[in-house]
This record gives C-alpha cells, sequence and structure tokens, in this order.
C-alpha cells in the first residue's frame, strides 16, 4: 500500500512538472512605443521563448480596442504590415518581437501612450497540444530606442 502512495505522489509530480514546462513562456524587454495625442496606433516589442513548441495567437490590452500580432516585411520594394493568424514560438529559440519585423499592433488607442507610462497586455499562447494560457505583461512606454517611421511609411502599411 505503502508503494503504491509513493508511485501516485511521484507520478503526479512528473505530470504536475510536465504540464508547468509545456506551458512555460518567458518574455524579456517588453516595451511599447509612446505616441504623441490623437495618435490611434502603435506598437508592442518584446522577446519571447517557450520551452516546449508553441505559437503566439492573440494578444489583448485595456488601452486598445483592436489589438493583433503582425508583421511587416518588404513586398515587390515595399514595406508592408500585415496581420498574421499566429507566431511560432520554437522550442528553446529566442522570438524577437521589434520594429520592422514581427510585432504586437495595438489600434484604436482609448488615450495617448505617453513615454515612462505602464501598458498591461495579455498574450495567448497555444502549445501543440491546443491548450491556451494567457501570459500577463506590463510593457514600459518608450519613444527611444526605436526608429521613427518616415514620412508616408504609414500610407503603405495594410491593416
Amino acid at each position: 500500500m505503502k508503494r503504491v502512495f509513493v508511485s501516485a505522489a511521484v507520478l503526479l509530480s512528473a505530470l504536475f512538472a510536465q504540464s508547468h514546462v509545456q506551458a512555460q513562456v518567458t518574455v524579456k524587454d517588453a516595451w511599447v512605443r509612446a505616441t504623441v495625442a490623437q495618435q490611434k496606433a502603435t506598437g508592442a516589442f518584446m522577446q519571447l521563448q517557450s520551452a516546449q513548441d508553441a505559437k503566439l495567437i492573440s494578444a489583448q490590452s485595456p488601452v486598445a480596442g483592436v489589438v493583433e500580432v503582425h508583421e511587416m516585411a518588404m513586398d515587390g520594394g515595399v514595406m508592408k504590415m500585415r496581420a498574421v493568424p499566429s507566431l511560432v514560438l520554437p522550442a528553446g529559440k529566442a522570438v524577437e518581437l521589434k520594429p520592422g519585423g514581427y510585432h504586437v499592433m495595438l489600434m484604436d488607442l482609448k488615450g495617448q501612450v505617453k513615454d515612462g507610462d505602464t501598458v498591461p497586455v495579455t498574450l495567448v499562447v497555444e502549445g501543440k497540444d491546443g491548450k491556451r494560457q494567457n501570459i500577463e505583461i506590463k510593457a514600459s512606454a518608450r519613444t527611444a530606442a526605436a526608429p521613427a517611421m518616415k514620412q508616408g511609411d504609414g500610407h503603405m502599411h495594410k491593416h
């Protein structure tokens, strides 16, 4: 009887450890580009790393009416931005969300995002088993460390 109890405890510990590892995604250096008054969109940037294969499938923030995962890429010499259904997070590899590449787009902003503000963002990550995990982050708003868009660039982006 004692052996069965110990075996069950070991099995439960192993299952708990395994489920914890499957859901483990770390977020580093999360920041949001500060805006000017009346600006209705901005980007959130960070580094994501998953212990297991997973994908970023959506995001939400109380500061924006619409939040999407986007990519920027050159298409026929024109920089275009588009929403993507998901972003693959390969096991053990850092995925960089940065200006000019993949990012989280915050649109229909409810107010100005000022330098120094803390912006709450919820990332939704799905494991290869189909289970979803919400990751709550606090991204700091800043104006520096991100190249400004050239005038006219906004007309080429697709949303």
